[in-house]
């Protein structure tokens, strides 16, 4: 019977060789099983290939006599040693199309035993070799089809459909904002900014030109015809539409209008208005429930009535104070002048100081607690 220790072991080594395995996620697993175009798919087999040879390429010998160094580097340049090195690791750092590129590999590997072994010498672009001349899944650049026909000229203003593949129909498949069988005029929306003998050059219209009419140059005055929420003016072309003074009820009830080029933009009232011509509670029509029109703004009333409790119980205290004050006068009278003089002090420079401060402004808070306790000390 096996030890528990023994057990143990065996476990943990077979825990990390499934670890060591470490499963592809789907996505993974997905780019790895994608078949790619045979074109394609042949130039990624190549790609491998080369990275192979060059992984392979440094010398395997150092030092000693330089003739027998160079003979026995070129005998390794096509060794089955090599070639086994090649192969082993081919494919593996491909990962779009890998299991394609295993299969192509393994269905192709006699001719890329022989350009190994025998071409590589006479034809080094194995690419031109393999996929164009023995496949026949390529053509060399700027061809396109089953004969490899040459490609129409783009004028590099677009490329041409199935080049360099057995694919394709040899047009031009023009970038954005040129058109023509050649690439070689400007499509609606662009004008001609800039051409010669090899080169035109397409910019985009002003955003107030329409797409369909275009333009004949650059600025809003080259215009065919004017963009939705645009309007021709004579002098300057067209020209922005304030749609906030054109349309007064282009907004909800509760909101503000914003003009923007060709368009607008209607924005939310402050909660203090009922109705606005613009952002805050300066701009508002009338006020909103509960709030009052007050130095030209809508403010909340409770502010309002915050500040008459604030005022009742500061009138309290100094109620309570005389109160205090009329209590120690029945004990000693010299501690009660001593007291009242401190309170009408107290009470003269709080209502000086509120009075000073300007109506709205922020008021720091009285803490009456704390005074009444250093007035009490002071006694």
């Amino acid at each position: 019977m096996r030890s528990l220790p023994h057990v143990f072991a065996i476990f943990l080594l077979y825990f990390a060789a499934v670890c060591a395995d470490d499963p592809l996620n789907p996505k993974e697993q997905k780019e790895k099983a994608t078949n790619q175009p045979p074109c394609k798919a042949c130039s990624t087999l190549v790609s491998s290939f080369k990275l192979g040879l060059e992984n392979t390429s440094r010398g395997k010998h150092a030092g000693g006599d330089a003739a027998w160094e160079e003979e026995k580097l070129r005998s390794y340049k096509t060794s089955e040693v090599r070639l086994v090195e090649i192969q082993e690791n081919l494919c593996r750092e491909v990962r779009r199309g890998q299991t394609q590129c295993h299969n192509m590999a393994n269905d192709h590997e006699h001719l890329l035993e022989e350009w190994f072994t025998h071409k590589q010498n006479e034809e080094e672009d194995l690419h031109k070799w393999l996929c164009i001349e023995q496949l026949q899944v390529c053509c060399p650049d700027g061809h396109y089809g089953a004969e490899c026909k040459k490609c129409t000229d783009c004028r590099g203003n677009g490329k041409c459909k199935g080049d360099g593949t057995r694919k394709g129909n040899g047009k031009c498949n023009c970038d954005a904002g040129y058109t023509g069988d050649d690439c070689n005029q400007c499509a609606l929306g662009f004008y001609e900014a800039f051409r010669d003998d090899k080169k035109l050059l397409c910019s985009t219209c002003h955003k107030s030109c329409t797409k369909d009419e275009g333009c004949k140059g650059a600025g809003p005055k080259a215009c065919a015809k004017c963009n939705e929420g645009w309007r021709w003016d004579a002098t300057n072309g067209c020209q922005d539409i304030n749609e906030c003074l054109d349309k007064p009820r282009t907004c909800r009830p509760n909101q503000f209008c914003v003009n923007n080029e060709g368009s607008h933009s209607c924005l939310e009232c402050d909660r203090s208005c009922e109705g606005c011509d613009g952002d805050g509670p300066d701009m508002c029509k009338k006020c909103a429930a509960g709030y009052s029109l007050k130095d030209g703004k809508c403010q909340d009333d409770s502010n309002e009535k915050r500040d008459q409790y604030v005022n009742i119980t500061r009138f309290l205290t100094y109620f309570g104070l005389c109160v205090a004050t009329c209590v120690i006068f029945q004990s000693s009278t010299h501690i009660a002048y001593i007291v009242g003089a401190a309170v009408a002090i107290y009470i003269a420079a709080s209502e000086y100081w509120l009075s000073s401060v300007p109506a709205g402004a922020n008021k720091p808070q009285i803490d009456t607690k704390q005074l009444e306790e250093m007035l009490m000390k002071s006694l």
